[in-house]
């Protein structure tokens, strides 16, 4: 049997009812995920699907289960940024995998600089045209936590939301502790005058890895001027670099809040016949591809995003499978990698 009456290769909702033995609307309930079909009518009913092919039809599906099969990923970032950090391009990947295997597409939602994207993104979510979303890359001014608590979809943020942390679900990396470790590898090193290059301060990552590196240095008594900030790229890391130099030209050691700023700030120590680890010493963040591949590669700490993006996708699919939770939240440790850098 084709599964089609008219000899068409694509079999059809009525031919997968006839070799079931059930009705058309029964089928379609079977198919489509609706109640009301018993547990016998439901295994004629799968087996035919199986034997002849029947892909179901997603508008069908989504009358019956009122869902879209569809969650948002967004990314509150300029498009050049997410396509040119492996940060973005890794956790994309997962979040993508981890979803198909649950029979989710991704809708990449981009809402970088500028109040008429943001207010276009929201009206997408706000007309429920995804079954929920994860937020990446969160930032203070940004406003959906304030619309996602409110507007009660489900959604998962990957890295600590700065409002509406106990409304909301997220995961993130204990970047305290993360920059509290970077920082006792120089001090154990026997640097003398440490400074960092600390991520945004509208971001919580940023806050957390500065404040990690501060008790750090505090705990051995030591300065915490030597500060500079970055935007989590190459150039801001070189940018960032050439200003601790211009004030700080004892400094010995650099605890970075990115391998892509420490990137930059390689480049610039370089240009300053400053000799890593000779001369400087210096630590990175993350460990998605980069710090191994620099000269020399960078001691860095580890975030483990494939675990964090994993959990995210199982925290939201909890909420769609429940129908409403709890808001969870979980908190990975980064592992320190040592290379030759430190």
């Amino acid at each position: 049997m084709t599964g089609s009456d008219s000899g068409d290769t694509s079999p059809t909702l009525d031919a997968v009812a006839r070799l079931a033995g059930v009705s058309r609307a029964t089928a379609s309930r079977a198919v489509n995920g609706g109640s009301r079909v018993s547990p016998r009518a439901q295994k004629a009913v799968d087996e035919a699907v199986h034997r002849l092919g029947y892909t179901p039809n997603q508008a069908a599906r989504s009358l019956v289960t009122r869902r879209t099969q569809s969650i948002a990923l967004v990314v509150p970032e300029p498009d050049e940024r997410v396509f040119s950090d492996p940060f973005f391009a890794r956790t994309v990947h997962i979040v993508t995998r981890e979803l198909s295997d649950h029979d989710y597409q991704v809708v990449l939602l981009l809402a970088g600089s500028g109040d008429d994207q943001e207010a276009r993104m929201l009206r997408f979510l706000r007309n429920r045209q995804v079954d929920g979303a994860i937020v990446v890359s969160h930032h203070r001014g940004d406003s959906l936590p304030d619309h996602l608590a409110t507007l009660g979809l489900p959604s998962a943020f990957i890295g600590r939301p700065w409002c509406n942390t106990d409304r909301l679900s997220w995961v993130d990396t204990d970047n305290i502790s993360g920059g509290l470790k970077a920082a006792q590898v120089l001090l154990d090193r026997g640097c003398q005058r440490i400074a960092t290059i600390a991520g945004p301060e509208d971001m919580t990552v940023g806050v957390d890895r500065l404040l990690g590196w501060k008790q750090a240095m505090q705990s051995e008594g030591r300065p915490t001027d030597a500060v500079a900030y970055g935007d989590f790229t190459e150039e801001g890391g070189a940018l960032a670099c050439r200003q601790l130099l211009d004030k700080h030209p004892d400094l010995d050691g650099i605890v970075i809040a990115s391998d892509l700023m420490a990137v930059g700030a390689l480049r610039v120590l370089a240009a300053a016949d400053r000799h890593v680890p000779d001369d400087v010493a210096i630590t990175g963040a993350d460990d998605l591809g980069v710090a191994e591949r620099t000269d020399p590669p960078l001691t860095t700490l580890r975030s483990p995003l494939s675990d964090m993006a994993a959990e995210a996708v199982a925290l939201l699919l909890g909420q769609l499978d429940a129908g409403s939770t709890a808001p969870r939240r979980v908190v990975f440790a980064p592992d320190l990698v040592r290379r030759a850098s430190a």
